[in-house]
């Protein structure tokens, strides 16, 4: 039965035409992930069928009496109101409680699932996500039988993420939600619905049936347009053929041809186009030694160090106010340690993409935004300018002239991260990227991170984005502690898995070991447990060896090659194309040069630790 259902919908937004005659439905019970580029549509949509707004043009059917529960994308509260107080009254006409003493329990309940755990609060004084989690706390406990939730795990760790996901796939109504996180879709919906040119498209299954679905549909269009075309060009040697031969046929015939030729072919997807820009980094990247950062007595960082390398893939993750954004205005600037230093590199170009948008001028245009940074962008391809290089983020010129008041809070981050990129940082910090940016652009942007020459840098709670990205996960466990592990999130998720089946059959082994006498182990010093934790001796590997052995000739060897072509190149100046050659040379080697010096400084460190152990 349908709940709710949109018929010829059309809607637009200033000059923008967000819906065309599109139609679109909600089943009972069923779980549906809306999908589309920022800027689209799709929290309209979600307002269009909460009542909160009217389309243009078009039906909007609910079922009588339907009862619907919305979270926004920026929700908003009373002001004075208690955190506790908040939930109470957005619930007081939940009838499936017993008594109010029973509603405030489930409240409480919730709100410590979400991480909220001082319910007497001011709303006022809470941050944007746990505004965000209180509003998610207060829906989940209604009994609707529609939710439209838009954004919902914006601003959940991937620990607190876990409740809602079990919370949403076990509810028995109906569900229609924007989310980004691709794990959390294809774990709850049943359906996927993509908004894409002002229409809707269907997709039965999770995000992995998606990309199937949607990767067949395409090639069908593409199949439908070239066999179009494959008839059109038939057609129009038919019509070229002279009026003589044309009198020979039927009207219909003429009358096909120019059907044909009106019928307008697919638009296929624009998608956001990246291409790596950044600046040379040299040998010395950005170093962490012993930082320490409290706030009070809660302690965020204790004695971490690290020396970031080139290349490097670090995910920061941990519980909601664990340090980690902390941890990433530190390295910045913006933030000062207790104690510790931060030291960067003199090619080290940072870009930072901070979690809340900088301050931007909403009276702005959205080109000048741009300009400010660099009116010209160099690219593999050449220079591309301000406007070209907006236009392949999806900023047509018809917005490119507009105010920065007028785009959606999606369009703004993407807004934010192209000013970012084309500034060529060789450093890039990411806080929460997936926060407002839609899959389509977290895709290019994973696609893009995929060849950055240069260090990566992320905190986010998309185990999606994580898996994708890094190769290193940086984990705040309480305390200060940061522990590191390798691989993505399910690596990370696994190795933890493993240390706590560990710990737990370590424990039931001493409780077991307990019963027994415990021998001398003064007496006993081949005993394991007198030697573990001494450290074991530093020596090189076999090709730490080898290496050390040949580096100092190849650098030599290198050092002459790049001496060479100096005097090669200066005997050309006058031959461009063999300049340019020889250029493209030096620089292969000296690359490889640099690679080979920071291979020479590790081994040689190495050996001055192996020989103070001596």
């Amino acid at each position: 039965m349908n709940l709710v259902t949109i018929e010829h919908l059309s809607k637009s937004y200033t000059e923008r035409l967000l819906f065309d005659d599109a139609s679109f439905s909600i089943n009972e019970g069923e779980k549906v992930g809306l999908l589309g580029i920022n800027g689209t549509g799709k929290s309209t949509l979600l307002k269009i069928l909460a009542g909160l707004e009217e389309p243009d043009e078009g039906s909007v059917a609910r079922r009588r009496n339907l009862y619907i529960r919305y979270l926004p994308q920026i929700p908003e509260f009373k002001e004075g109101d208690t955190v506790l107080e908040s939930i109470m009254r957005d619930n007081e006409k939940e009838s499936h409680y017993s008594s109010r003493d029973e509603m405030q329990v489930e409240a409480k309940s919730m709100l410590n699932e979400l991480g909220i755990t001082d319910h007497d609060a001011k709303m006022e004084t809470l941050s944007g996500g746990q505004r965000k989690r209180v509003a998610l706390a207060s829906v989940l406990m209604s009994r609707a039988e529609l939710l439209i939730l838009d954004e919902p795990t914006n601003h959940l760790d991937s620990g607190m993420a876990a409740w809602p996901e079990e919370y949403l796939r076990n509810f028995k109504g109906a569900l229609l939600m924007i989310t980004h996180d691709r794990y959390f879709l294809d774990s709850v919906v049943k359906r996927i619905v993509e908004l894409d040119k002002g229409k809707f498209y269907n997709y039965q299954g999770g995000y992995q049936s998606f990309l199937t679905l949607k990767a067949e549909r395409l090639d069908m269009t593409e199949a439908a347009e070239r066999k179009r075309q494959s008839i059109l060009r038939m057609e129009l040697q038919w019509m070229q053929r002279g009026a003589r031969a044309r009198s020979t046929k039927q009207k219909a015939h003429i009358q096909r041809y120019e059907e044909l030729q009106e019928r307008k072919g697919p638009e296929y997807d624009r998608n956001v186009e990246l291409e790596s820009i950044a600046s040379r980094l040299g040998r010395t990247t950005v170093e962490v030694k012993d930082l320490c950062k409290s706030y009070g007595d809660k302690v965020l960082i204790k004695d971490f160090s690290y020396i970031f390398l080139k290349n490097d893939r670090v995910g920061i993750i941990g519980p909601n106010g664990s340090g980690k954004s902390t941890l990433m205005k530190i390295i910045v600037g913006l933030v000062q340690p207790d104690a510790g230093s931060v030291e960067i590199g003199q090619t080290v170009k940072i870009g930072y993409f901070s979690q809340e948008n900088e301050a931007m001028d909403e009276n702005m245009k959205v080109i000048d935004y741009i300009k400010d940074v660099a009116e010209y962008i160099k690219t593999k391809d050449g220079s591309v300018s301000a406007g070209q290089m907006l236009e392949r983020f999806l900023f047509p010129p018809s917005v490119q002239y507009t105010t920065i008041s007028r785009l959606s809070g999606g369009e703004k981050r993407r807004l934010y991260l192209l000013r970012i990129l084309i500034s060529a940082p060789n450093v890039i910090l990411l806080d929460e990227p997936a926060n407002f940016l839609d899959i389509q652009t977290l895709t290019i942007l994973e696609d893009y991170l995929d060849t950055f020459p240069g260090i990566v840098i992320t905190v986010s709670h998309d185990r999606y984005f994580l898996d994708r990205v890094v190769n290193r996960i940086f984990a705040f466990e309480g305390q200060g502690k940061i522990t590191q592990y390798e691989g993505g999130f399910t690596d990370y998720q696994r190795t933890l898995g493993k240390r706590t089946e560990d710990e737990e059959s370590i424990e039931k082994k001493g409780s077991a070991v307990q019963t027994k006498a415990v021998p001398n182990q003064s007496a006993n010093k081949g005993n394991w447990k007198d030697t573990k934790n001494i450290p074991k001796k530093k020596k090189l590997t076999f090709k730490e060896q080898k290496d050390w052995e040949t580096i100092e000739d190849e650098i030599a060897g290198l050092e002459a090659a790049i001496g060479k072509l100096d005097q090669e190149m200066a005997g050309v100046a006058s031959d461009y194309t063999r300049l340019n050659e020889l250029m493209a040379e030096k620089e292969a080697r000296e690359k490889e040069l640099e690679e080979k010096m920071d291979r020479w400084m590790y081994l040689n460190e190495v050996i001055e630790e192996i020989k103070a152990q001596e």
